[in-house]
């Protein structure tokens, strides 16, 4: 462990939060480091670590308290060190294992595409956690925002995130678009144009698997009902529709006993409701038309009703499904609309990258906007917490934007820590404040008799409410 890191000193009187045989041992004083942002994340920042050390010391009495260590990434580090992410401030956050961030400013010219994705990347954080839930009283565009709750888990490593693609023109692009045609299109109709620029979609049973176990798992441990894998699996099914089968796979093979494909609750249901249904018959009620089908599909749903029949029927019929975890799975464009017709039947979602990036800014708007949308970054050992907006820097310095990404982004990190109390105190708070209309100006344009605050204001007055 060094004693500093891109030359600031490490707080002398905390210590490192520890990960042993898969568990977090968090002493009483944690080291964590911050990463306050580009733009309005210094605004943010300030607001938010008032608010954050209020509720330490208001649930604990001084008992606890965090020793925040700053690191540097973005325009900051650029201008102290030439370098947009050193190597410091990855290896800081690696060794104290759980940290915050603002919005970082994504390079301009070359170089790093994305600070946030370096990050992810270079620690292996597989989950993008996002919970979208919706605190009374924030303007919404929606009638009935208090119905959606779902907590989104957004593989973070793959897909198109992986940065593997070639500019149209050049060499790299020519060869590997003839490679394509000559090798592995050779014979066929269909051919790749010349004047594309190309990129590769990697999505592994790896990466597939372990975020899926993760989701599960959450839903597990929070109560949670419904886990829903979205995919593009209908057009994509080598891999989107893999990442919806290796999905499965890990609910039926991991978690067999508290959980309940969609497919086999509607095998046991029919059951249930006639007792003397045979296999056939049931086929025919979870495959309307089946009678139309091939032959081989018509003898493999059978197959399938049976095999469902002998594996679960005795531990999950007669109703005892109805308590397990319900793994279902919806195609990523009808996704938008469930959330907006039929909030209310998803809780968790999983899935992957590019998906989760449309899904998880969509539902954000739902419940007032990526203003107070928070997220965690979390891989076997390590965690970055972290507003999920930009840097908005024509706001830069004015003490106007609202701090709530980041601040429930710390609600996040004290129940990651198991600092349950610090965190209700920071979410009750929140909501409170937002009951008395004081707000900042992107509630307050949309709430009739609001008083527009400014974020230091907003801070302060959340404090107030702690008691």
């Amino acid at each position: 462990m060094q004693t500093s890191y891109n030359d600031i000193a490490v707080p002398t009187d905390g210590q490192a939060i520890q990960y042993v045989n898969g568990a977090y041992k968090v002493p009483d004083n944690p080291i964590i480091p911050f990463i306050e942002g580009d733009g309005t994340g210094r605004d943010i920042w300030k607001a938010s670590q008032r608010v954050f050390d209020a509720a330490v010391e208001k649930a604990y009495g001084g008992k606890r308290a965090v020793k925040w260590f700053e690191v540097l990434a973005g325009e900051k580090a650029y201008r102290q060190t030439q370098n947009w992410l050193p190597d410091d401030t990855v290896k800081a956050t690696m060794d104290f294992r759980v940290s915050i961030k603002g919005p970082l400013t994504t390079p301009v010219g070359g170089g790093i595409r994305s600070l946030n994705v370096a990050l992810r990347q270079l620690m292996d954080l597989y989950q993008c956690v996002r919970p979208v839930k919706y605190y009374a009283g924030v303007p919404s565009p929606v009638k009935h925002p208090e119905k959606l709750d779902v907590v989104i888990f957004r593989e973070n490593t793959e897909d198109i995130y992986a940065g593997i693609e070639f500019r149209e023109g050049t060499p790299e692009a020519k060869k590997f678009i003839d490679f394509v045609n000559d090798e592995m299109l050779k014979g066929g109709k269909k051919k790749v144009r010349q004047d594309s620029g190309v990129g590769v979609k990697p999505i592994s049973i790896t990466g597939s698997k372990r975020l899926v176990r993760a989701a599960i798992q959450y839903a597990l441990d929070n109560n949670r009902k419904t886990v829903t894998l979205v995919h593009k699996g209908n057009i994509q099914k080598f891999t989107e529709g893999a990442f919806r089968e290796w999905g499965y796979e890990v609910a039926s093979e991991e978690f067999r006993e508290q959980t309940v494909t969609e497919r086999e609750s509607w095998i046991l249901g029919n059951l249930e409701q006639n007792p003397n249904l045979t296999a056939e018959q049931n086929a025919a009620l979870i495959e309307p038309g089946i009678e139309f089908a091939a032959k081989e599909f018509g003898e493999g749903v059978v197959a399938e009703v049976k095999q469902v029949i002998a594996s679960i029927g005795a531990s999950h019929g007669g109703g005892k499904w109805k308590s397990k975890i319900l793994i279902n799975d919806r195609i990523a464009d009808s996704i938008f609309q469930q959330i907006i017709l039929r909030p209310e039947d998803y809780s968790v979602l999983a899935t992957t990258n590019l998906n989760g990036d449309y899904i998880s800014d969509a539902a954000a708007a739902q419940v007032g906007g990526l203003g107070i949308a928070p997220g965690g970054n979390i891989g076997d050992g390590y965690a970055v917490f972290e507003a999920t907006h930009g840097t908005a820097p024509k706001y830069a310095d004015k003490d106007v934007i609202n701090p709530g990404s980041v601040m429930l982004s710390g609600v996040m990190l004290f129940d990651f820590l198991g600092w349950g109390e610090a965190a209700r105190l920071i979410e009750s708070s929140m909501e409170k404040t937002i009951g008395q209309k004081f707000v900042t100006y992107d509630f307050e344009r949309g709430m009739q008799g609001a008083t527009k605050a400014k974020t230091s204001e907003f801070a302060t007055r959340m404090i107030e409410n702690m008691g």
